[in-house]
C-alpha cells in the first residue's frame, strides 16, 4: 500500500509510441472495478446499483475494464507486452464460463437473478446445499486468484520472461496509471470476498452482518495468503486446464441444484 501511495504522487510518463488509449486504459479499469464493487450487497441490503441480472452486468463490467488493460498492452507495440495480454484474455475466457455456471445456477435455485436476491434467499437446509456452499466458495476462491494473477497461476513478482502474465502487461504504465491498477487489483481482492461472504451473512440485521463481513475478509485474506506461500506456480501449459477444470465444478454445482429442486424424480 506504501507503493501505491507514493505512485500516487507521481506523474505518469507515455511512450511516443501509444495513442490515446493507452492514456485512458487504466482510468477506464479502475471504473469498472468501482461499479462492479457497487453491484455487490451486504447482506440484506441491497448494493448501490441493483437490478434483475445485475450479475451478468458485473461480469461484463468487469470484462470491459479487462478489455482496455489488454488492448493498452497492445497499443505499446511490444510483443513481449503482447505476449502478456494473449495469456490474461485467455485466463479470463476459461475463467468466465465457471462464474455464470455458477451464478446461474444459484438463480434457477432461488428464483431470482440479481446478487442482493439470490443471496438473500438462499438457505443451507440440507447435505446437499451445505456442499453446494462449499464447492461455491471454492470455485469463487480459485476465480480470485485468476482474475488477480496471483499463485499458483501468476507470480506478480516475478521477472521471468517466460512465466509473466499480468506484470508484464503493465511494463509500460508509471505513476498515476500504475497506482490505479494497483490499487484495482487490491479492490478487486475485496470484491470477490465480498461475494462469498454474502453467501454465508443472509438476512442478518446491520449489526450482525458488519462484524460477519469483516470477519470473512479476514479468514479470505489469511487463505489466499497461506494459498501463496504453500502452493507452487503451475506450470504454464497447465493453467488453462486446471482453469477449465473450474467449469466442471461449477456444472457439479447446477447437478446439485437440480437434486435439491428435485428434477431428477
Amino acid at each position: 500500500m506504501k507503493d501505491i501511495i507514493r505512485l500516487f504522487k507521481k506523474g505518469a510518463i507515455f511512450s511516443n509510441t501509444t495513442s490515446f488509449i493507452f492514456q485512458i486504459a487504466p482510468s477506464i479499469y479502475f471504473a469498472s472495478v468501482i461499479m462492479a464493487i457497487m453491484v455487490i450487497p451486504l447482506g440484506e441490503y441491497k448494493g448501490i446499483i441493483s437490478f434483475e441480472g445485475d450479475f451478468v452486468f458485473f461480469a461484463y463490467i468487469l470484462a470491459t475494464g479487462k478489455f482496455f488493460n489488454i488492448i493498452a498492452a497492445l497499443d505499446t507495440g511490444s510483443s513481449f507486452e503482447g505476449m502478456g495480454a494473449s495469456r490474461e484474455a485467455l485466463f479470463s475466457m476459461f475463467a468466465e464460463p465457471a462464474f455464470f455456471i455458477l451464478m446461474g445456477s444459484f438463480a434457477l435455485l432461488t428464483g431470482h437473478s440479481s446478487f442482493q436476491e439470490i443471496f438473500t434467499s438462499l438457505h443451507f437446509g440440507s447435505y446437499i446445499s451445505y456442499i453446494l456452499g462449499v464447492l461455491a466458495t471454492i470455485v469463487l476462491l480459485m476465480i480470485t486468484l485468476i482474475k488477480n494473477s496471483r499463485m499458483p497461476f501468476d507470480d506478480p513478482t516475478t521477472h521471468l520472461e517466460l512465466t509473466m502474465v499480468h506484470e508484464v502487461m503493465v511494463l509500460d504504465n508509471s505513476g498515476f496509471d500504475l497506482a490505479m491498477i494497483l490499487y484495482a487489483t487490491h479492490l478487486k481482492f475485496a470484491m470477490y470476498s465480498a461475494i462469498i461472504a454474502n453467501l454465508f451473512m443472509g438476512s442478518f440485521p446491520l449489526y450482525f452482518t458488519i462484524p460477519i463481513f469483516f470477519a470473512l475478509q479476514i479468514i479470505f485474506a489469511v487463505t489466499i495468503g497461506m494459498l501463496e506461500s504453500f502452493t507452487a506456480r503451475f506450470r504454464m501449459n497447465h493453467n488453462a486446464q486446471y482453469i477449465l477444470v473450474l467449469s466442471s465444478v461449477s456444472l457439479l454445482i447446477f447437478l446439485g441444484v437440480l437434486l435439491v429442486l428435485g428434477k431428477f424424480n
